[in-house]
């Protein structure tokens, strides 16, 4: 598996499994079958709600956990921020049963963002995360939390496909030594993905499907991705993706596919802001 290294030595696979609206009942299941099929970096986060099996399906699957990268998210918390985001990640480790996670990421740019960072600075000074980062910041707000704060993130998680391509995010993650993830990397299958004509022509190409084409882009430009599925076929197929590079022409060809907007939602929408930042989650 090809790794990165963030920005404090730590490496990370340049491609894992990640488990969004998988329902809790099925998670254990899809990561198992994920592990099985050589995944080694699992997302989750406290706002999904399958925290516990995933950390069953790691328990039980025999593998070390040295060789396993763990990621869950904190959700927006209540001041005072600081000691929420301790309780909040104790509950996380519970949940999962692990004594530390390999990535903690602040899913949304809202509420206390710098209590909650101080936070979790202090959770990476004592081992209960061997990497810190965000989700979802846009380049103003992740520039305003480089410059403010004594921790770079290792890690800006945020939507990116071939329909949102989000290059000037990526040159600023560059300039400052943070790792671009990507969320919704298949756009979840909207403007007709799966059957668009660019991406399957380029896959074609090379004997794959457009998933794979996506996934190779993707990882040519240095992007971590986290594909989702519940079919261990698709798992398999979405992991063998080291064996063709795309060619120059074909990575300008889908950089052309760009719309420089958003297919899901905009952080920058009051009404989302104000729907982010007031929601809470059980317990």
């Amino acid at each position: 598996m090809q790794t990165v290294t963030l920005n404090n030595g730590v490496t990370m696979p340049i491609l894992g499994f990640g488990v969004y609206q998988i329902p809790a009942d099925r998670t254990e299941q899809a990561v198992t079958d994920a592990l099985a099929a050589g995944y080694r970096l699992l997302d989750t986060a406290a706002a999904y709600g399958n925290e516990e099996a995933v950390g069953r399906a790691v328990r039980n699957s025999g593998i070390p956990r040295e060789e396993l990268f763990v990621t869950t998210k904190l959700w927006v918390q209540d001041a005072p921020a600081q000691d929420n985001t301790r309780r909040a990640l104790e509950a996380s480790l519970a949940k999962l049963g692990l004594d530390h996670v390999d990535l903690y990421l602040m899913h949304q740019p809202f509420g206390d963002v710098y209590g909650q960072w101080r936070a979790m600075e202090a959770s990476n000074r004592e081992g209960l995360a061997r990497a810190i980062g965000v989700a979802n910041f846009h380049p103003d707000r992740l520039l305003d939390l480089i410059i403010n704060n004594e921790t770079v993130p290792q890690v800006n998680q945020i939507e990116t496909h071939p329909f949102f391509q989000r290059g000037p995010d990526h040159a600023l993650m560059r300039e400052h030594g943070v790792q671009h993830q990507a969320w919704g990397g298949f756009a979840e299958g909207r403007n007709d993905l799966f059957t668009h004509p660019v991406l399957g022509g380029v896959g074609k190409a090379h004997g794959k499907s457009v998933a794979q084409a996506v996934l190779r882009w993707l990882i040519q430009r240095d992007i971590v991705t986290i594909p989702k599925s519940v079919d261990p076929g698709r798992m398999a197929q979405n992991i063998d993706v080291f064996d063709f590079d795309l060619t120059d022409e074909q990575m300008v060809q889908i950089a052309g596919l760009d719309t420089g907007k958003t297919l899901f939602f905009d952080h920058h929408d009051p009404e989302m802001v104000a729907w982010l930042g007031k929601r809470r989650l059980d317990g």
